[in-house]
């Protein structure tokens, strides 16, 4: 199939394109290459199956051109993060919810769409409870309503499929380090130390390689997982921060201080279920212990910042 990822050169998009063409699809890349100009470098053998186009989806005469052209579409750009988001507002607007509308109401009814949400939506729950794709969505960040409100214009469209991801660790070749498990693994890594808030506070994980494999998982079973919504996660590891911060320590000296000094912008705290997903087919290949020991040899690697909370 031909298809078109925006954002396809970020921190997902440049694992899930690679695993396309190595299928056998032909992949259109359209991205600003605001933080990285290599990642996509792993693509290029591939020849004529892959395209790149240096182009911002805020350009909707553009964006138009390039949907029409596709099978199957997935809206990956996007402002990550509520602190990125209350800065640039209007940004997310334009990024997290209008380019995804356009591509909706643009898309026929043959084309396909993925998109991916984030579920920080479920905000604040008990922490005991599951949440499963019927739990009530209650975003309490810019952030959290622009991915909101652009699953719910997906959901409008026929041949559609929203996931809701965990959150994300693991190595790709646009590296991340203000993700939790990422920046926590440097932090303990490089200052020997962590300061930490709201320990108690539950999530749940996954791999970025099992995010990508879930796109294709639905891809490749599209009549059976079409016009629904999963929640994406590797339901092994959900587990609190605390708990998370242990399991680094067994892979590096680390001490452990907890301070309520600040609280989470999306003030997450919850139990998500994967169940639906996994009834389909789908599982998780890669742990937090793997994920752990690949992002440890990764640090000794790349010398980045320490630049996020957690």
């Amino acid at each position: 199939m031909k298809v078109l990822i925006t954002g396809g050169a970020g921190y997902i998009g440049s694992v899930l394109s690679e695993k396309l063409l190595s299928l056998g699809h032909s992949v259109t890349v359209l991205d600003t290459q605001m933080y990285s100009k290599t990642s996509l470098l792993p693509c290029v053998k591939y020849g004529d199956k892959f395209n790149f186009f240096r182009r911002d989806v805020r350009n909707e005469r553009m964006l138009k051109r390039f949907v029409s052209k596709h099978d199957v579409l997935i809206p990956l750009a996007a402002m990550v993060g509520a602190p990125l988001c209350d800065k640039n507002p209007v940004d997310a607007e334009l990024i997290n919810f209008k380019h995804i509308k356009n591509m909706c109401y643009w898309k026929s009814s043959d084309q396909l769409i993925l998109y991916p949400n984030s579920n920080s939506g479920y905000g604040m729950t008990d922490g005991i409870s599951e949440c499963t794709e019927e739990s009530p969505m209650n975003p309490i960040s810019i952030y959290g309503t622009t991915k909101l409100r652009a699953e719910h214009a997906c959901q409008e469209v026929e041949n559609h499929l929203t996931l809701r991801l965990a959150t994300v660790f693991g190595v790709s070749p646009r590296p991340r380090f203000d993700l939790l498990v990422n920046n926590l693994v440097m932090r303990a890594m490089k200052e020997k130390i962590i300061v930490l808030y709201e320990n108690q506070s539950m999530r749940n994980y996954i791999h970025v390689q099992d995010i990508a494999a879930a796109f294709i998982h639905c891809l490749e079973n599209w009549d059976l997982c079409k016009n629904n919504t999963y929640n994406v996660g590797n339901d092994s590891i959900n587990c609190n921060k605390l708990q998370l911060v242990e399991k680094i320590s067994e892979y590096t000296p680390l001490e452990i201080i907890k301070s309520e000094y600040t609280k989470d912008p999306d003030g997450r705290n919850y139990i998500v279920s994967s169940k639906k997903l996994y009834n389909t087919g789908f599982k998780c290949l890669h742990n937090l212990d793997y994920g752990i020991k690949e992002l440890t040899k990764a640090v000794r690697m790349i010398d980045e910042p320490i630049n996020a909370n957690y």
